[in-house]
């Protein structure tokens, strides 16, 4: 267990898991310094709150003096660890981890750790309803929005810990070690923040990096990237997948069959599941594995396969407007996402698709968009790229903001189709994060059907 009392730490961002850092050293003994980039006006009442606890803060930027004189350094999981001021205190050999590493030390229960680029949400939310709905209490938290140091912090005892991690908590850890750890998929994103795919899938799998022969890896056995992963591993393999019947979760449309080692055969009955698409599939398989690994009820399990409605933002139903269903997948923060949005329905939409493209290809959606869509309404910075890539395909329309977006594609739309808001990029050149661009989306479409109807 790391010894905090009396060490100077560096605790890099203030947001939530930036503050929940500061407040779990600070009552550990630690003597803590906070520093953002951000100006206070933009932290609300983070910087009061963390002055109130002693602790030093230095806001609108970060001096390299800072970083070097202090005994670790703790990253929010949004903070880089490639930043100058981290690689020049990594070189003066000061160790660097991040809000998982740090909580990974003072938990004792075992972790059940999921990663993937998408699905991770939704994925890490049925794992926790599954062993809930058996009777095994949980705590769920990381990526998810809970930090694990407020699991500690609480002093709080479950049977499980639920983890939902990205690739940039799985950069800093050190010793984290989950004693499941689920990989759902790789495919391209954050290559703003990584030198290339090789890179970020090496992240992903970094998730392995720490388990022993007795712990187990979930791996997506149709997925080439996650499934070269695992090859190497020595512990316990799952496998999920509708691609060979060797798999211990092998996926058909209506059902999910489990092999499973010293256990008769189960199956899944899909028939009556909320979730659409093949990857839901893949979501609650994958999640079924790690629910069976740690001790759920199959009964239990098909309770929530049968009543779990969804996340919202997540091809989530937000209105019908005269024969026009609209759905938000504001999460769809990547290209791979929307594909697996397109593939969930069988009628032809309308897309609007944009925002702050984070490296990907749009071209990668030329062929579902052939398939499925009457044409797509570009929004965001990334405008002119889509344009530039998928014009010669199909018919792009320019819109300035959300709302004139949902008018054109309303405005496109026949009765019978849908309309499906999946961006395939970050929100942050027009909104405050995906949640608030899911809002804004929903509530024009909520004034549009209030127009239609007046």
């Amino acid at each position: 267990m790391i010894k905090l009392n009396g060490k100077r730490i560096l605790v890099v961002g203030l947001a939530r898991s930036g503050a929940s850092i500061a407040r779990f050293l600070t009552a550990r003994g630690a003597q803590v310094t906070v520093t953002d980039k951000a100006q206070a006006e933009m932290l609300g009442t983070l910087p009061g709150e963390m002055a109130d606890l002693g602790i030093r803060i230095e806001l609108g930027g970060h001096t390299q003096e800072t970083f070097l004189n202090t005994d670790l350094i703790v990253l929010s999981p949004g903070v880089p660890h490639t930043i100058p001021q981290v690689r020049q205190a990594m070189d003066f050999s000061i160790p660097v981890i991040g809000e998982v590493e740090l909580a990974y030390q003072f938990i004792k229960e075992p972790i059940i750790a999921v990663t993937g680029t998408n699905g991770k949400t939704t994925t890490t939310t049925l794992i926790s309803l599954m062993l809930d709905e058996s009777g095994i209490s949980v705590f769920t938290g990381g990526n998810i929005g809970n930090p694990l140091t407020e699991y500690v912090a609480q002093g709080r005892t479950c049977d499980r810990v639920v983890a939902e991690l990205s690739s940039f908590q799985l950069d800093t850890i050190k010793t984290f070690r989950p004693a499941v750890a689920v990989l759902l998929n790789i495919t391209e994103d954050h290559l703003d923040r990584y030198a290339n795919f090789d890179a970020y899938a090496r992240s992903k799998g970094r998730i392995f990096e720490n388990q022993e022969k007795d712990d187990i890896a979930i791996i997506n056995g149709d997925d080439p990237t996650s499934l070269s992963l695992g090859k190497v591993l020595q512990n316990r393999k799952y496998i999920f997948g509708a691609g060979g019947s060797g798999y211990s979760a092998v996926i058909s449309r209506k059902k999910i069959t489990f092999n499973l080692p010293g256990k008769d055969a189960m199956a899944l009955d899909l028939s009556r599941t909320r979730l659409p698409g093949s990857h839901n599939r893949e979501n609650i398989a994958a999640a079924a594995l790690a629910a069976l690994s740690a001790g759920a009820r199959l009964d239990a399990i098909q309770q929530v396969v049968d009543t779990f409605e969804g996340l919202p933002h997540r091809i989530q139903h937000v209105g019908t407007v005269r024969g026009i269903d609209w759905y938000n997948d504001s999460k769809a923060t990547n290209m791979d996402a929307v594909i697996r949005a397109l593939d969930a329905f069988e009628t032809p939409l309308v897309l609007i698709l944009g925002g702050r493209n984070k490296g990907g290809n749009f071209l990668q959606l030329k062929d579902r968009l052939l398939k499925y869509t009457r044409a797509v309404v570009a929004i965001g910075e990334s405008t002119k790229e889509i344009k530039s890539a998928l014009s010669p395909f199909i018919r792009i329309i320019e819109a300035q903001s959300m709302e004139q977006a949902v008018s054109l594609a309303y405005a496109e739309a026949r009765e019978g189709d849908k309309v499906l808001f999946s961006p395939a990029c970050s929100s942050f050149d027009m909104f405050k994060n995906y949640e608030h661009r899911g809002r804004v989306f929903a509530d024009a479409v909520k004034h549009l059907k209030e127009d239609v109807h007046a």
